[in-house]
């Protein structure tokens, strides 16, 4: 999806265009981009990503951009951090994460996935062929479909590097997928509406450990042009966590 050009620059790949405009980022892959680079920046060994949530202040273009961090609390049980977006200048995406240190707590009950992931890919849809970030992912929907819409539940997992040359994490994975609920869960058609999330906010309560990540996500809209996606992240092994996506709705 990214080439490194330098540390903190990247050359976006056709793998991140978006439904909306080809010329224009799938917010998936800049989240995920962003918790690599802040792995990659501030490293801390015992702290684990618990909360991400990105403040979106225009489409990122496909095209070179540049993160830059910063730790807001560095302390030794939690620690704040901060990313921003930019492109030839202008900032787009504004983030901040919380990350937890790793301690013995008792568990309590999660939900296991809906359904096991399916054997057989998805037949083509305008979500697996129509834009770049489509045809990266795989998808197999076990409630709903893409050509409807509604509440649905679908797998994911990538079909390509997040960063060529450079391992990818189950957090990236996970990241990567957080910001499909709008678009698995559409509700109102493609062709009569916009509908576009100003932010993405991922909390987590254990950190994802497989390949494939699961969505159950659901989007209601209001009457005066605001909706709210609301979708529970699941691994192989169960619940994680949730996303929510603030919506602008807005005829076409």
């Amino acid at each position: 999806m990214y080439s490194r050009l330098a540390p903190g620059r990247y050359l976006a790949s056709e793998h991140t265009q978006g439904p909306w405009d080809p010329k224009f980022q799938h917010m998936g892959p800049v989240t995920a981009l962003i918790a690599h680079e802040l792995a990659a920046a501030a490293p801390k060994a015992g702290l684990d990503l618990s909360r991400l949530a990105a403040d979106v202040f225009a489409p990122v273009p496909v095209g070179e951009l540049e993160i830059a961090t910063e730790v807001i609390r560095d302390g030794k049980r939690v620690q704040c951090l901060a990313a921003t977006v930019r492109a030839g200048g202008r900032e787009f995406v504004r983030a901040t994460a919380w990350r937890i240190r790793e301690s013995d707590s008792p568990r309590t009950a999660a939900a296991p996935p809906p359904a096991p992931v399916p054997d057989e890919p998805d037949p083509p849809s305008w979500l697996s062929t129509g834009f770049g970030y489509g045809r990266a992912m795989d998808w197999r929907f076990v409630k709903g479909t893409p050509m409807e819409p509604g509440a649905a539940t679908a797998w994911m997992r990538m079909r390509v590097p997040l960063v060529e040359g450079e391992p990818v994490t189950p957090l990236e994975r996970l990241l990567a997928t957080a910001d499909s609920g709008n678009g698995i869960s559409y509700a109102l058609p493609f062709e009569t509406h916009l509908f576009v999330n100003v932010d993405l906010t991922v909390s987590l309560f254990r950190s994802p450990a497989t390949e494939w990540i699961c969505m159950d996500a659901e989007t209601t809209v209001g009457p005066s042009g605001r909706g709210l996606t609301r979708s529970v992240l699941f691994d192989e092994h169960g619940e994680v966590g949730g996303a929510t996506q603030t919506l602008f709705v807005a005829p076409r």
